[in-house]
């Protein structure tokens, strides 16, 4: 089962039920607060709840993910690194001085984590992502996304962008909050799968394209099963000594890094495909 936020009307959102190429919406239900995409993903049974709350007043429409807003409400989005081999690797070969540390975090216990945005900052499918105006060389980064509850249960999978300045990280590692962490720097959508619809994990495959004019810069896949930590895991830590109110999104890091000769520019065109969601497409401003 797939979920979907859409517009309706300045300042308001419905949420709709993605299915044979069709979305339903879904009506609220103020007796038991179910008002949000966020109020029926934590539900103990959203399957149930779901299919009480479909519309049978409307007729469906087909899918066209231009239309639905980025599936966030209020949750803070937080980031795993280096955990992907390629990543290691990239993260290394940015930054030298440093790259005794990215190893030990690859291999360590405990995983790299950071906060990246709050839903403000969080660019919808069709949006525009942004490269920072003092960075050279910024990357997106294709990632998984994995939709917590407040009592930290994996309740849906998505598909995002961790937009990165790699040069600014690169130059001091001190400098990745501002490398991560600005205006338009991360992308949700199109969609929530929930867990009993998201296949075998070793199916996943997470495949990045990046268009530049009519050609394609570059192209790259990886496969969730070359990740070297467990999303649980990553989680469990997570919700080490931190609370959730609102719940949490946690984009579980990249195996797919362009080559150090490219950077993106304005109008690149980028589109990443996870198995079991489906494709973000955000344009490059």
């Amino acid at each position: 089962m797939q979920l979907c936020k859409l517009n309706d009307g300045p300042g308001r959102s419905r949420v709709g039920l993605v299915q044979s190429g069709q979305v339903q919406l879904l009506l609220n239900d103020p007796a038991r607060n179910l008002f949000t995409l966020s109020d029926l993903l934590f539900c103990p049974d959203p399957i149930e709840v779901v299919e009480q709350l479909i519309d049978d007043r409307m007729t469906s429409f087909p899918v066209n993910p231009r239309a639905f807003l980025a599936p966030i409400d209020r949750q803070d989005v937080w980031a795993a690194g280096v955990t992907y081999q390629r990543s290691k690797e990239a993260r290394e070969q940015e930054s030298q001085t440093a790259a005794s540390h990215y190893d030990r975090i690859y291999s360590a216990k405990r995983p790299e984590l950071f906060f990246k945005a709050n839903s403000e900052r969080v660019v919808g499918p069709g949006g525009i992502v942004r490269v920072r105006r003092d960075s050279g060389w910024t990357v997106p980064e294709p990632e998984l996304a994995v939709y917590v509850a407040p009592d930290l249960r994996i309740v849906g999978f998505g598909v995002g962008n961790d937009m990165s300045a790699r040069d600014i990280e690169g130059e001091n590692p001190l400098y990745l909050p501002q490398a991560k962490v600005y205006d338009q720097s991360c992308s949700l959508g199109p969609v929530v799968t929930l867990p009993d619809g998201f296949p075998p994990r070793d199916q996943i495959v997470i495949d990045m394209t990046i268009e530049r004019g009519q050609a394609i810069a570059f192209h790259g896949s990886t496969q969730l099963s070359k990740m070297v930590r467990t999303l649980e895991g990553l989680v469990e830590w997570l919700g080490r000594e931190n609370t959730f109110p609102h719940g949490a999104v946690l984009l579980t890091g990249t195996g797919v890094v362009p080559p150090d000769e490219f950077s993106l520019q304005s109008g690149d065109l980028i589109t990443i495909e996870i198995t079991g969601i489906g494709r973000l497409v955000n344009r490059v401003a």
